[in-house]
């Protein structure tokens, strides 16, 4: 039996474009009824509608949590704790007013707060790859490795899967993972790897989570792992140990960049020094505090009004 409680933010919010802007890749719509998405959270299934720009409901299984368990659940999941106020410095639009227009409609997206596991696991499947792929990737993944569960809601059965723990994939063998990383061993022998540094407690998220480590000290730990560079580093800072200062980036945020702030146009490739003299430009634009969500949702409008892609 499904419970349903309304959640109200004080300010706007996408739903879709938070759950389909490139940060997350297991939510997706249910057949047959596409305003409800669903996934589940710290493996609570979990389906969620937008109502109003500030409203939307989520329902959750009785036995699952309660209400308030979910109300602060999705609280933190969205960050709606976080003011989006000051995700740009004041004369930002003064001094690009034509980016600012084109963004108006991307400032209610929410950067996520997300399990810094899933978070490691699904980006270092996200190199060099369209979203459709990772999205496929990370879906097999959880097919194969994590918990199956059906739920029935509005006379459907749904089908999901959890994302797995680091056991599962620390024991994986690595032949049977590459199948579910688009072949690629390499992929499936770091993600083992990766998975094995965390189930041994040699990788310490509750250490990497501390807010007092320098972000340059987080980024560095994190690339000892074999397939993270700068840009996996980042992502898995920003978007799985809450680090809105981390500033991912990757061939589409040197693009607007370069086209909409004139930084780094003389850049051909992203190698470490290219990518840290970007990140250090970056920042001179942008509230530092704030430069990988604001970053994010730069990304997100980029990909959608220059380059017309995909996002769901």
């Amino acid at each position: 039996m499904f419970n349903r409680i309304v959640i109200n933010t004080s300010s706007d919010i996408s739903i879709e474009g938070s759950l389909f802007s490139g940060q997350t890749f297991r939510w997706r719509i249910i057949e047959e009824m596409p305003e409800y998405f669903i996934n589940s959270i710290n493996s609570i299934p979990i389906i969620i509608r937008q109502l109003k720009p500030d409203i939307f409901e989520a329902y959750y299984e009785t036995e699952t949590t309660t209400d308030s368990g979910l109300s602060e659940l999705l609280i933190a999941y969205f960050q709606l704790d976080l003011s989006p106020e000051n995700l740009f410095p004041e004369e930002f639009s003064r001094r690009y007013p034509e980016v600012c227009q084109k963004l108006e409609n991307y400032l209610p997206l929410r950067v996520l707060r997300q399990d810094p596991f899933e978070t490691l696991i699904t980006f270092m499947c996200a190199q060099g790859i369209g979203m459709q792929i990772i999205r496929r990737q990370i879906e097999m993944i959880s097919r194969v490795y994590g918990k199956e569960r059906s739920v029935f809601f509005n006379g459907r059965e749904v089908t999901l899967f959890s994302f797995p723990a680091a056991i599962s994939l620390a024991d994986a063998d690595p032949e049977k993972l590459s199948r579910c990383t688009n072949n690629n061993r390499t992929r499936a022998r770091n993600i083992i790897t990766a998975a094995r540094s965390l189930a041994q407690g040699k990788l310490d998220f509750e250490k990497l989570r501390d807010k007092s480590m320098p972000l340059e000290e987080l980024r560095n730990e994190l690339c000892k792992l074999g397939g993270i560079g700068f840009k996996i580093a980042d992502c898995i800072a920003l978007f799985g140990l809450g680090r809105m200062d981390a500033f991912p980036i990757d061939t589409h945020v040197k693009q607007y960049l370069g086209k909409w702030f004139g930084i780094g146009a003389d850049i051909q490739s992203l190698t470490p020094a290219a990518y840290l003299k970007l990140d250090a430009e970056a920042r001179k634009i942008l509230n530092p505090c704030f430069a990988g969500y604001a970053g994010h949702i730069l990304f997100h409008c980029w990909r959608c009004e220059e380059k017309r892609l995909r996002t769901c």
